[in-house]
């Protein structure tokens, strides 16, 4: 009889035990939880693109209950990194040219989403479980090169950009245009710095500018950037901000940074994966292009506590611009 109520118990524990695991077997639900891994080509501390990436999926852990991890490859092991991440994540996003191996490693893990930032697969038609997201940059830059010929009093106005590159030249020659637009004998000096991690190098290309008579230099040029803006309030010029809204994310350069051009990368990513949490919504093999219209490039200021050097007769000039770039008004050049 002992034996037979020992059986029993035994028997109800694993029971429990079945019931337990068909319910999610762990009882915080982490397991059940969507896993989202971000894999950056560099590495964080940029204040712009890759940290603009990483607040979009922080943001899903905080309004979705996302599990988020990071890898960083410094430059290296794009493709093992890549998948690392995908043996351990759902959701992969990939940050920066650089990891253009996704599109071998997609097919290898095709219960694995993957997102690449900003650039676009050869094959991306062939790889259902792989969506790429592009910007029109050229249309903020065309503000961004309005604003900065209207700021000017030399009539010279510069850019850094971290390398000579499709996307690169995608800002500068909206920029260019802008510019123009804005005043017709303006001329735009330009410099490539070939690294988006070197602020020492931002600095002597933002001060190679000035010697040339740029009074307002773009920053295209990531964490290298972060060297423009400290020429600029060592040397008493102005500086525009890329990718996120830099008088916010480099307060302390916050005097000289008249405005951002803002492309919503963090935005964009969150978009995505939320509908693929709220519902069941993917549509890869493709490529997804975020503009002015989809409301993820834009031109910011700061917020009430920035300084605004910029009027805002200037502003609302801008703002009608905007309009026009939406409704086709004005096409901006581009590189793409």
């Amino acid at each position: 009889m002992k034996k037979s109520i020992s059986l029993l118990v035994v028997l109800a524990l694993i029971l429990s035990l079945f019931a337990l695991v068909g319910c999610g077997g762990d009882m915080d639900g982490e397991d059940e939880a969507l896993k989202v891994c971000v894999v950056v080509s560099a590495g964080f501390g940029d204040k712009s693109f890759n940290d603009s990436a990483k607040e979009g999926v922080d943001k899903l852990a905080e309004e979705k209950g996302v599990n988020v991890s990071t890898i960083e490859c410094n430059h290296e092991g794009y493709k093992q990194k890549m998948m690392d991440a995908a043996e351990a994540a759902d959701v992969v996003v990939a940050v920066g040219w650089e990891c253009y191996e996704v599109e071998e490693v997609a097919p290898e893990y095709p219960e694995t989403k993957f997102i690449w930032v900003d650039n676009t697969a050869e094959h991306i038609g062939d790889i259902p479980n792989l969506l790429c997201i592009t910007y029109a940059q050229n249309e903020g830059s065309f503000l961004a090169g309005y604003v900065a010929a209207k700021m000017s009093k030399t009539g010279v106005i510069g850019a850094v950009g971290g390398e000579d590159s499709d996307v690169i030249n995608d800002f500068i020659v909206g920029y260019k245009q802008g510019a123009e637009y804005a005043n017709p004998n303006i001329k735009v000096e330009t410099v490539y710095a070939g690294d988006y991690e070197d602020p020492a190098l931002g600095k002597e290309c933002a001060l190679s500018l000035k010697d040339k008579g740029a009074d307002v230099i773009f920053n295209i040029a990531g964490n290298t950037g972060n060297g423009i803006f400290a020429a600029a309030q060592e040397n008493s010029f102005y500086a525009i901000g890329v990718d996120a809204d830099q008088k916010l994310t480099n307060p302390e350069y916050d005097d000289v940074i008249i405005c951002s051009m803002k492309k919503e990368v963090g935005l964009s990513v969150f978009d995505v994966i939320a509908a693929y949490i709220d519902e069941d919504a993917w549509e890869g093999a493709r490529v997804q292009i975020t503009d002015m219209a989809t409301g993820h490039i834009s031109i910011a200021y700061g917020d009430e506590n920035s300084t605004q050097q910029i009027g805002d007769e200037l502003k609302s000039e801008v703002e009608a611009l905007a309009a026009k770039i939406v409704a086709g008004e004005i096409e901006v050049e581009t590189t793409r």
